[in-house]
């Protein structure tokens, strides 16, 4: 079965606009990945600064892969990554959270809705 990735962030709440602009600008650099299944941006609503980034893959191996190539240049710029932004001497833009944490789970069971 497949595994689960969740990236908990802590961002303050000045950053969250930085943050979601991020990931917007770089939309599309793991869907074509190889083993890749599914990504989400989740905002929190109230009562926390987390963030969390959920992404799904066919197995480990999928996300060491994408890590190792495409992911190290998505996550440049630490937690939150970074966009390109920066100083004219390209510098790295400060990261957008504060801290960073990575939660890995199989997937022991799934549903859907159901059709008809």
């Amino acid at each position: 079965m497949s595994i689960v990735k969740i990236n908990v962030l802590t961002v303050p709440e000045e950053q969250r606009e930085t943050l979601e602009k991020r990931f917007a600008n770089r939309a599309g650099t793991v869907d074509g990945s190889d083993g890749f299944e599914w990504f989400e941006l989740l905002r929190p609503v109230e009562g926390t600064d987390t963030y969390l980034v959920y992404t799904r893959w066919r197995g480990e191996e999928d996300f060491q892969n994408w890590m190792s190539g495409m992911g190290q240049a998505a996550h440049r710029g630490g937690p939150g990554g970074g966009s390109g932004e920066g100083s004219a001497q390209g510098e790295r833009p400060k990261p957008a959270a504060t801290d960073a944490t990575l939660w890995t789970f199989e997937v022991v069971q799934q549903a859907g809705p159901k059709e008809g």
